[in-house]
């Protein structure tokens, strides 16, 4: 057997040994090995390899010191460290055991009065029980990594931040089995030159240099407590290199709940986020503080961060209506364990149901008294809204008629609907029937003005929000990952992003600032082109882009066409009268009406077009009422037109 062969078997039958196995065998050396400190001791004190005149008195001793020891390193929890991750903590706790140890053999000899008994054999003991404890976990722990890098091919990394986090990584990645450190890059001049855990730190321009000595595979970014700008700044820059991009969660993550030492991919939010502004405290109090709050579409994307942000903030009650069985069920298990880690006792009710059930509707707002109410549940997938009309139409438009209008009945202090930027000028059916629903709460916002009602009706407009469902970023990161394509529907197709977490906390805000009838459009930042963010996320997983200019390139990005009902832009506002609120990040913008008369005639078409399978009809008042609507040749109702050509096995 080549001596590999009889490593890698000695290897193996180690790390099957249990937990309790290994202890135990660490038990059994200390046991052995104590008393052969003592015995160097004394050797050492007096330079002979067997001291006998001194030995023999002292013999009680080395039966007490092991089993000392042993009671004194399980008390301080030497045996409970796991080999594989002891630090310098470590240190200390080895130096508090021995010296406690090397006190206790002295006043054992004194109270046993053995003679002689040189003062100068417990500080050698001290010493030289130091080194074998200590050296004994620590060579264990260089085994450990030794054979990992032995028996395992780890792949080389960078870590970016050689800060505080990054060492934790840095440690955390000793015992890892794909990954080890090769050295840090840091901004810091004063951290440039310098070794952090026995890797060097380089300055980020000798990035390309690195990659190609030290063939790294990755870099992981370790700087959570820097602003989303320096974020996009330094991932912008790592785009350039051929590695693969990784990085820890954000402080706000970390608050979250998140390890600061979990590793993840780098996600839309890295590249797009911005800092978001501090809330006003009196904005989110006055709809929720002390309130029942009713969110419809509970178990969605914007729904469900809303009722995380109102659960947050002290209701009297949270009630969670859903139509999806499961998107409820997901939702109430979440914010259980949201309550259990926050020490929250607020009352949650979940109920199943449809905006269109106006029965339903009407018991739960009474039965609950709800106070404020936040309307998220829509249909909003574009493609699918254009081949079932009727469905949207029944939805978006009339179930916001019916949950409205029952708001009014039962005296709900404030309702938001939750809007889109679709509804601008729209394209497609999703976004003709939001701008409907929105109308819709104007004109009952200018009848509660004109009764003796306290509703106060708002609406929150605003576009893409990162990483809700339908969206593009896991879409690219499954194909990237599967070797391409990329599928973009055209080159020029260009999308406001915002983070949900950001949009639910502003929706929150804009509601309490409404007077009746306000349209609140949120800032978006700047719009992002597709293609440029299909390449970035391409370049930060490590592949090239395959294109005219790198034909040897990794991955393609193919341009499919655009889909029934899509813009190539979208916008937020209407006309350009739009005026600013107290806060930075909200605008509120001044659109026309329909008139009453025209806009009941308008849904009454409309509810007997879906009562009546009228697609046509359907089509054509929402073309009359919805100004800018122009419905693309492809929104066809599967229920009403020739079915696309199905092949059967």
């Amino acid at each position: 057997m080549s001596n590999f062969k009889k490593t890698d078997f000695f290897h193996s039958k180690l790390m099957q040994l249990s937990r309790y196995q290994k202890r135990l065998l660490m038990v059994m050396a200390d046991a052995v090995a104590l008393p052969l400190a003592l015995w160097s001791a004394f050797a050492l004190r007096f330079s002979e390899l067997w001291p006998e005149a001194y030995l023999y008195p002292a013999a009680i001793l080395f039966i007490l010191l092991p089993v000392m020891g042993i009671l004194i390193f399980i008390r301080i929890g030497l045996y409970r460290a796991v080999i594989r991750y002891i630090g310098s903590q470590m240190i200390w706790t080895v130096v508090s055991g021995v010296l406690i140890l090397s006190m206790m053999l002295w006043a054992a000899a004194f109270v046993i009065k053995i003679e002689p008994f040189p003062r100068t054999v417990p500080v050698n003991f001290a010493i030289i029980a130091l080194i074998y404890v200590g050296g004994t976990r620590f060579l264990m722990r260089s085994y450990y990594q030794w054979s990992l890098g032995l028996f395992i091919d780890k792949s080389p990394v960078l870590i970016y931040g050689a800060g505080e986090s990054g060492v934790q990584l840095c440690r955390s990645l000793e015992s890892h089995h794909e990954y080890k450190c090769v050295g840090f890059l840091d901004d810091d001049p004063l951290l440039i030159g310098s070794n952090v855990t026995g890797c060097k730190v380089f300055d980020p321009k000798h990035l390309s240099t690195l990659i190609e000595a030290r063939n790294v595979s990755a870099v992981f970014l370790a700087m959570p407590s820097i602003s989303a700008k320096a974020r996009r700044d330094i991932l912008q820059r790592l785009e350039e290199f051929p590695v693969h991009v990784k990085t820890l969660p954000s402080m706000h993550e970390i608050l979250a709940g998140e390890s600061i030492t979990s590793l993840r991919e780098v996600q839309i939010e890295d590249l797009l986020g911005r800092d978001p502004v501090p809330p006003i405290r009196e904005l989110i109090d006055d709809s929720i503080d002390n309130k029942v709050v009713m969110v419809t579409g509970a178990g969605g994307s914007i729904g469900s961060e809303i009722c995380r942000q109102v659960l947050k903030n002290t209701p009297r009650c949270l009630v969670l209506y859903e139509r999806s069985e499961y998107a409820l069920y997901a939702i109430e298990q979440e914010l259980t364990l949201l309550s259990k880690t926050l020490g929250i006792n607020v009352p949650r009710i979940s109920l199943l149901g449809s905006v269109t059930n106006k029965q339903r509707i009407d018991d739960v707002l009474s039965r609950f008294q709800v106070q404020t109410l936040y309307h998220a549940a829509a249909y909003k997938h574009v493609p699918l809204v254009e081949h079932n009309i009727l469905e949207g139409i029944e939805n978006n438009v009339l179930g916001t008629k019916i949950l409205a209008e029952a708001a009014l009945r039962a005296k709900v202090e404030r309702f938001v609907l939750i809007s889109t930027d679709k509804a601008v000028r729209p394209t497609n059916v999703m976004g003709a029937t939001k701008r409907l629903a929105e109308l819709i709460l104007q004109d009952l916002a200018q009848q509660s003005s004109q009764s003796t009602s306290e509703t106060i009706y708002s609406m929150v407009r605003f576009g893409n929000v990162l990483g809700s469902s339908g969206s593009v970023v896991p879409l690219f990161r499954k194909q990237i990952e599967e070797g391409g394509p990329v599928t973009v529907t055209h080159p020029e197709i260009t999308r406001y992003f915002m983070t949900i977490p950001e949009a639910a906390n502003l929706v929150i805000q804009a509601g309490s600032m409404a007077k009746g009838g306000d349209v609140f459009v949120l800032d978006m930042g700047e719009p992002v082109t597709i293609t440029d963010l299909a390449k970035r996320m391409i370049r930060l997983m490590g592949f090239s882009v395959k294109d005219e200019h790198n034909t040897r390139g990794d991955i393609a990005i193919e341009y499919t066409g655009l889909r029934p009902g899509e813009k190539l832009y979208e916008e937020l506002l209407i006309g350009d009268n739009v005026t600013r609120t107290q806060h930075p990040k909200i605008m509120r913008a001044n659109e026309e009406m329909l008139s009453p008369d025209v806009l009941q005639q308008t849904l009454v078409e409309l509810e007997t077009a879906v009562h009546q399978n009228q697609v046509d009809v359907a089509r054509e008042c929402l073309t009359r009422s919805v100004s800018g609507f122009t419905p693309s040749d492809a929104c066809v109702d599967w229920m009403t037109t020739s079915l696309p050509p199905m092949h059967y096995a």
